[in-house]
């Protein structure tokens, strides 16, 4: 279990084995042990797994899925995602630290750009109706 989703998540990153293992402070070899179920991290080893990756350890630890969920709407996942970067301490971008101003021009933007992107399926769906 922990192997599988610890290879997808490197490879999703675009990390080799290497590579996250100069991340984590151990070797390459460890990493593909980790991956091929061969040995397990300790503690301190899996939160950093956890912070990198930002999932949380029942990502690795435990064997279900999470569950499927039902239909969301996206200006609830916004909203959700708004509040969340609110609340973001330290939050970055490029090296720029940015202030709940700039968080909200972020998400306005995000806005727009979803809204531009429904309004262009629409028109797609009804000119192929």
């Amino acid at each position: 279990m922990l192997g599988k989703r610890l290879r997808a998540l490197r490879k999703a990153r675009g990390l080799t084995q290497q590579e996250l293992g100069e991340l984590l402070g151990i070797t390459a070899s460890a990493v593909g042990m980790y991956e091929q179920g061969r040995r397990a991290p300790d503690h301190h080893t899996l939160a950093e797994l956890c912070r990198l990756f930002q999932v949380p350890a029942d990502y690795f630890l435990l064997e279900e899925s999470p569950p499927e969920k039902g239909p969301t709407e996206l200006a609830q996942m916004l909203e959700e995602f708004r509040q969340k970067l609110m609340r973001q301490e330290g939050l970055m971008f490029n090296g720029v630290p940015l202030t709940a101003e700039d968080v909200e021009l972020v998400m306005n933007a995000v806005e727009v750009g979803a809204q531009v992107a429904v309004s262009r399926l629409a028109s797609r769906r009804e000119k192929n109706s």
